[in-house]
This record gives C-alpha cells, structure tokens and sequence, in this order.
C-alpha cells in the first residue's frame, strides 16, 4: 500500500500537481487499507507531493481508522462541523498555496466539488482516476491469492443454490439461502445484490429476484460474488431445472461456445476488443446477434467493476496478472435468458480461470 502511495506522490510531481484529494471508499481501502463506508458523510485520503498522506474520516470512525494498520495521520470531523474547511486547514498547512488539486471527477459530487474549489481560490483541478485505474489494473500476487479465494466461495455460494432448487421455491427464498450460507462462511457481505431469476425472469439482464417460483422446465440464473479480503468475486451459472426446449438448450450451448472461443483468445498483448469480438461474432454466428446487449465483461479486483471494459470497441492490450471477467449472454424475451461468466486472470502464458464451478448444462431432476 505504501508503495502504491509512493506511486501517486512520483505521479503528482510529474503534473505538477501539490496534492490529490481520494474520495472513492474502495481506492481509499486499496491505498491505505481502511475499509469504511461513510454513508452520507465526507471520507478522504490526501496525498501530497512532497509530505506524507493522511485519512480524513468521519468523528465517530477516527479510532477505527487509526487501529486499521495505517500508519499515518487520521483528522475527523464532528457532525455539527465543516468538513471542507478541516481539510482545507489541513492542506494550507502542508502547502500554502496549491497551484493544482486531483481529484476524482467520476466520484466527487458537485456540491462538494464546490465546497473544496470555494476555499482554492486560483487552484485548478485535474482528474487522477486514470492513474488509479491504471495502478489497480494488474495484481499482485497477494491480490491474485485472494482473488483466487474470493472466486472460490462464490463456487460455494452457486452450489448453495443448485442445491435449494426445488419446484415452487421462489427466486427470494433461494437467494435467503444463498447469503445465510455464506454469512455462515465468513463472508460479511455479497459484492452486489445476488441475482436469482428463473422462467422469464432469466431474460432480463439485470433482472431483480422476487417471489417467481421456479417450476419444470425453466432454467434458473445465479448471478453472484462475494467481497474477502476486500476483493471482489462474480460468477453467472444458468443451469436447467427438468428438460428444456430445444431452442433453450441451443441457446445454452451457443453462450457456452462464445465463452469458450473468448477465453481461448486470453493472452497478454491480446487487445480487450478481440475477446468481445470473438464472443460477440460466435452468437451472431447462431441468430442471436441481437439477443447479447452488454459488453463481454469487466474488470475486477477490489471492486466488482473496475477499469477495463472488455467490448468491441477496446483496443487496450492485455497485460499479465490483469484480471476480468467474461460473460457473454443471450436474453430472448419469452424463450429463455442464459449467461456464464468466469473470472479470468492474464498469465504468462496465457490465462488462468479463477472460477470452477462446472459449465456444462447442468439438469436438476
């Protein structure tokens, strides 16, 4: 962590550029190892060019961060308290005068955008979220150890599942089931909300759980990821619930193919777009070209969705120890909705699969 601060600091020194104001909770956890969530109130990391960083937290969360192994200063402020002025006392006293602040444009909300710029009168502000991206983008070895982790009980966790199903069980129950199980585990909570959707459901990409009861002959989406360690997991399985339809299963096996042929693809130099277009090029391939409407996966580490997006248009070349997901889908509305996604890490030579829970069609009796 320090060493990626160390990064930032070098980073700040070639923009000519006195400090850099972090706001997002997960970069705030990535840099410095304090995991909050601060709801409604202000949460920083400062780091300066050429003085050391320090948190800036809520008042009730001071002790928490301070005992979080960071080895710097903590500041906290009071609800009754402006926050903005603290920092910007904080800032003056390490540089006077700022010429440049970074911040986090995608992030920062206007309103406190506006606070922080009142107090620097003649400062400018550039955006620092390519430079995170591109830090966070390839892992260590620590990392990929707990990535490996993470994927392996959202294997768990989609076991749970296939095991509860069962005919008039609703999406709901089962997702209860799901993340009892891994509470159970350890794991203190889901990396998003865990998608359980069954019959008709399935066909929504992002389709919301709710009292649909499954029944024969539907296939049953499990979307799901688990944060360990403070990294993220996510998986998508579609599995068969009796027999299916011939289209159903031709659907199947198509999304399977495409997610194949995209893996195969999986090399460092390898452009982003080349795994998209392989997917993408394999579904139309088989009629459905109009049925897959997402990109073919994303980044993941820290958080669930980070920098890069795998799409068609993305020539950023693959690097070792990158890793993402790929999950291709087809949604016909109707007919049936089928995803598989696995998270992929970029190897020397060529790629390893995180995820291990089976793909081929799995029929439940």
């Amino acid at each position: 962590m320090e060493k990626n601060i160390d990064v930032l600091e070098s980073w700040l020194k070639e923009q000519h550029s006195e400090v850099a104001f972090i706001t997002e909770p997960e970069n705030i956890a990535y840099f410095t190892g304090y995991h909050s969530d601060p709801h409604e109130r202000v949460l920083g990391l400062l780091v300066f060019s050429d003085h050391p960083p320090f948190l800036f937290t809520p008042g009730l969360e001071v002790e928490d961060a301070k005992t979080s192994g960071w080895k710097h200063d903590v500041y906290g402020y009071s609800d009754t308290e402006d926050p903005f002025q603290i920092i910007a006392r904080e800032i003056q006293a390490r540089v006077q005068k700022p010429t440049k602040i970074a911040v986090e444009k995608n992030h920062i909300t206007l309103d406190r955008f506006e606070q922080l710029s009142g107090k620097f009168a003649g400062t400018s502000f550039i955006p620092i979220e390519h430079k995170i991206q591109m830090i966070r983008l390839v892992k260590t070895e620590d990392e990929l150890k707990i990535l490996k982790e993470a994927a392996l009980l959202a294997d768990y966790a989609v076991q749970v599942g296939v095991d509860e199903i069962a005919e008039g069980k609703t999406e709901a129950e089962i997702v209860a089931k799901i993340e009892f199980e891994m509470k159970k585990k350890g794991v203190s909570k889901m990396s998003f909300d865990t998608m359980v959707l069954t019959g008709k459901n399935g066909a929504l990409p992002h389709g919301t759980p709710g009292d649909t009861k499954i029944k024969k002959g539907d296939l049953v989406l499990f979307d799901l990821g688990v944060v360990h360690k403070g990294y993220c997991s996510d998986i998508t399985r579609t599995v068969a619930f009796g027999e299916i339809t011939d289209e159903q299963k031709k659907i199947y096996d198509t999304v399977l193919d495409a997610q194949q042929k995209a893996i195969a693809k999986v090399r460092a130099g390898a452009p982003a777009k080349e795994l998209d277009i392989t997917a993408r090029d394999t579904i139309r391939a088989a009629g459905y070209g109009d049925f897959f409407p997402h990109r073919l996966g994303h980044g993941l580490g820290a958080s669930v969705h980070e920098f890069p997006s795998i799409t068609e248009t993305n020539e950023m070349p693959l690097s070792e120890n990158m890793v993402f997901t790929i999950e291709p889908g087809i949604y016909v509305p109707g007919v049936a909705g089928v995803r598989i996604e696995d998270d992929i890490v970029v190897t020397k030579d060529g790629y390893e699969i995180l995820t291990e829970f089976p793909k081929e069609l799995l029929v439940i009796k």
